[in-house]
């Protein structure tokens, strides 16, 4: 039992510090802020009639940056007003039918393939569809439903920038910061299973964890572009700097690149039937310790843990070349080449690890013995 207390607090506790999670809470929370306070002004200040299109605007036009929430509320309103018209066009000229219903869904669509509306091809439809079906032979209804929209619209649009503007760059930094940390776990692995003599199917594991990697990699990619959009129109301090993030895409790219090096170092190992007997103890020994030390530092982002290992592995490599040449030779360039780059590519990860701030200093609460 204490056990299972113990787990279930270590994942609230990584929950309450992930700021990966609390942006998607913030999110949710502005939205129903924003689609409530929309009816609100619509329904009990303006008492405008079946103001339904309120917080139907303000749920579409909150979006993940204030950037987007602009853009799609200009799209929205582009839409609605489409939909308006064309609902009372095709009211008023063949009533409420079901080949009125055809006819507008249809032009609704086509209409949705303008590469400006594009993206709101189905908000045309649906809203030209409620409009129709709820009335639309009044011009006050009209203008109404008109007036709805903009409400929403702009509500959405202050909720997303007055309250807390989202900022995706604690979201873009943990991602970097989960990457160096399966690259890590991932050589520390291989250099237990070199120790303990491992199989094919030990490497073909190792090539697949690259192949994960990489997948979490493009996510990367994707959110650091998320969080540059997050700073265009942002009003936070913190914005101009992802307004150009070129330290980000270096760092990104030097994790591709440690990556590719692992895939080729497992590939190379992948060759070797009997490591340990094969290379001889002088370089095994060695050489499987400092992968080991170069996963471990990767993992904890220690720069100079990873420094120390490179001027190790240049030791080895000098012990090297005063030794009578093997058949192995190939072989030991191939993995101290792969280790190498790695370190060099991971010590610049592990500089800039404060890249992304501390992370959120939130716990769950433990009671102490003897307190009430």
């Amino acid at each position: 039992m204490r056990e299972w207390m113990q787990r279930w607090r270590q994942r609230v506790d990584e929950r309450l510090g992930d700021p990966i999670w609390w942006n998607d809470v913030l999110q949710l929370v502005k939205t129903v802020l924003a689609a409530v306070a929309a009816w609100v002004i619509a329904a009990s200040l303006l008492e405008l009639p079946q103001p339904f299109l309120a917080p139907w605007a303000a749920l579409l036009v909150v979006h993940a940056t204030v950037y987007r929430t602009f853009s799609k509320g200009m799209q929205q309103v582009a839409a609605t007003v489409v939909a308006v018209v064309l609902a009372s066009v095709v009211g008023r000229a063949l009533g409420l039918d079901a080949w009125a219903l055809t006819v507008l869904l249809a032009i609704a669509l086509v209409l949705g393939a303008v590469p400006w509306l594009g993206a709101e091809a189905t908000t045309i439809a649906t809203t030209a569809l409620v409009v129709l079906t709820t009335g639309f032979e009044s011009d006050v209804l009209i203008i109404s439903r008109l007036l709805d929209t903009a409400i929403g619209v702009g509500v959405g649009l202050l909720v997303n920038v007055i309250v807390w503007p989202p900022l995706r760059r604690h979201t873009a930094a943990k991602a970097l910061d989960r990457i160096d940390d399966q690259i890590g776990e991932l050589l520390v692995d291989m250099a237990g299973g070199l120790g303990d003599g491992c199989q094919d199917e030990d490497v073909a594991g190792w090539i697949e964890r690259t192949r994960d990697i990489d997948a979490d990699l493009d996510q990367a990619w994707a959110l650091v572009r998320q969080a540059q959009e997050s700073a265009r129109l942002n009003p936070r301090r913190q914005a101009r700097a992802m307004r150009n993030p070129e330290q980000w895409h270096g760092l990104l790219r030097r994790l591709e690149q440690a990556v590719a090096e692992t895939r080729s170092l497992a590939r190379t190992l992948g060759g070797q039937r009997s490591h340990r007997e094969t290379w001889g103890e002088g370089f095994a020994d060695p050489w499987i310790s400092m992968l080991h030390d170069a996963g471990r530092a990767t993992g904890d982002a220690d720069p100079d843990a990873l420094l120390d290992v490179r001027a190790r592995l240049e030791g080895l490599t000098d012990a090297l070349r005063s030794t009578e040449r093997s058949a192995e030779w190939p072989v030991y360039g191939a993995l101290i080449i792969n280790l190498r780059n790695i370190i060099d590519s991971m010590d610049r990860v592990a500089e800039a690890q404060p890249i992304g701030g501390p992370g959120l200093p939130l716990r769950v609460p433990v009671r102490r013995r003897g307190t009430s």
